[in-house]
């Protein structure tokens, strides 16, 4: 299920889906915030600086749907096609690793669903969800810094960084998808363990 929000949606054509990486909202909170912690010494900075990114994208956007996909903890079907897949990517610092829990209680009081697929990354769960979302007739908004993500952009799907006010659909329009695609085979995602 996918919560709805009680706010008006984003102004569009059709209702408005978002679709949040959770997984990089993480991993870019964790490294924002790293030395935040609470009265005891438990790390608390992921979890403060990801709740502050929700609640701006909720002001922002007010979407009428939104979800938080994360990836669920073990092996994908990535793994078992590839056994070297991502394989230079470090574990979870254990610093990360104990905001867990509460980083997703807080996703939920905030109104969002919460979605891990066992087996399946989030960035797969978002590209699927994204295409159901368009043939119920939604646009949709994906909130991530994964340039992978990118390829799912089209006149339905739109992507957004939080760390830039620009959307990827607003980029295209400025310097045009061939433009985009230039640039992109130049780039290396290095979140993916490349």
């Amino acid at each position: 299920m996918i919560a709805t929000s009680s706010k008006a949606p984003m102004p569009a054509t059709r209702r408005l889906l978002v679709l949040v990486d959770g997984s990089s909202y993480l991993y870019r909170a964790f490294h924002a915030l790293r030395e935040l912690t609470d009265s005891k010494g438990k790390p608390t900075g992921a979890a403060y600086d990801m709740t502050n990114m929700l609640k701006r994208l909720e002001a922002e956007i007010a979407p009428e749907f939104a979800a938080v996909v994360f990836d669920a903890k073990g092996k994908t079907f990535r793994d078992d096609l590839y056994p070297e897949y991502k394989a230079n990517r470090s574990p979870m610092p254990e610093e990360l690793r104990a905001q867990i829990e509460s980083i997703h209680a807080i996703v939920r009081a905030l109104g969002f669903t919460v979605l891990e697929v066992s087996g399946v990354e989030a960035d797969d769960v978002i590209g699927t969800l994204a295409e159901r979302g368009k043939e119920a007739g939604l646009d949709v908004l994906i909130a991530t810094g994964d340039k992978d993500m990118a390829q799912l952009v089209d006149d339905r799907v739109t992507m957004v960084n939080t760390m830039d006010i620009r959307t990827l659909r607003h980029f295209t329009a400025i310097r045009g998808v061939a433009q985009l695609v230039d640039d992109r085979v130049t780039m290396v995602n290095t979140m993916d363990g490349a």
